[in-house]
């Protein structure tokens, strides 16, 4: 499990492809420290195994659906990524809950800059993913914990100030940037509840009433 945010920017060193899938060195400093073979990091948000190590950084090997699923079969030598170690059972936890397991692209369809030197991306979303998102809950894009700042029937925004824009790679997107997104976990929970919670599970009409006397806000 990630917290969704970014230890430290790496940089691809080696990209190469493999039965289907690709073997992907990358180079960093602060989150090869105490790291070990078998360990997880979370690239650009998704979550690999450390298969190999040396002082430059680690390797992990893509499987042709991670491929498939996200923006690391994309990544050239040189680009920079998203790192993250998995959280210890004594950290803290200050971002929100993120697997590393990538739903989909998000589109980046648009950049603005704000005063304060930071940026608001909006990213396209399809009908399936827009469900789980609403303004003021979280987001993982690449990797990153953001807020949701507006939402609209197939795109939402984010507001990034530069500290975010500093820590990460998002200030390096530009607008046709594939983004990995994650949705919110909890927001999945909650959705696969509610038909039960309504009595909708085929059982009767004193199901619901049941259920009723359950759950309730009083």
């Amino acid at each position: 499990m990630f917290t969704g945010l970014i230890e430290e920017k790496g940089q691809i060193a080696v990209s190469r492809p493999r039965d289907g899938g690709i073997d992907l060195v990358v180079a960093c400093d602060v989150v090869s420290d105490g790291l070990a073979v078998g360990d997880s990091v979370a690239v650009n948000g998704c979550c690999l195994t450390v298969v190999r190590l040396d002082e430059a950084g680690f390797e992990a090997q893509l499987v042709e659906e991670t491929v498939m699923r996200t923006n690391l079969g994309a990544l050239a030598v040189g680009d920079p990524v998203n790192l993250e170690r998995s959280l210890r059972a004594d950290g803290r936890f200050g971002g929100h809950i993120v697997q590393g397991h990538v739903d989909g692209p998000a589109l980046l369809e648009s950049v603005s800059l704000t005063p304060s030197g930071g940026r608001v991306h909006r990213y396209g979303a399809s009908q399936a993913e827009i469900r789980y998102i609403v303004e003021k809950g979280s987001v993982a894009v690449d990797g990153v914990s953001l807020t949701v700042a507006a939402v609209g029937d197939a795109w939402f925004e984010v507001a990034l100030i530069p500290h975010t824009l500093d820590a990460t790679n998002l200030a390096w997107t530009e607008p046709g940037h594939a983004a990995n997104l994650e949705l919110d976990l909890v927001a999945k929970y909650v959705e696969s509840l509610l038909p039960s919670l309504a009595g909708n599970d085929g059982e009767g009409g004193s199901g619901e009433g049941q259920r009723s006397e359950r759950v309730s806000f009083n």
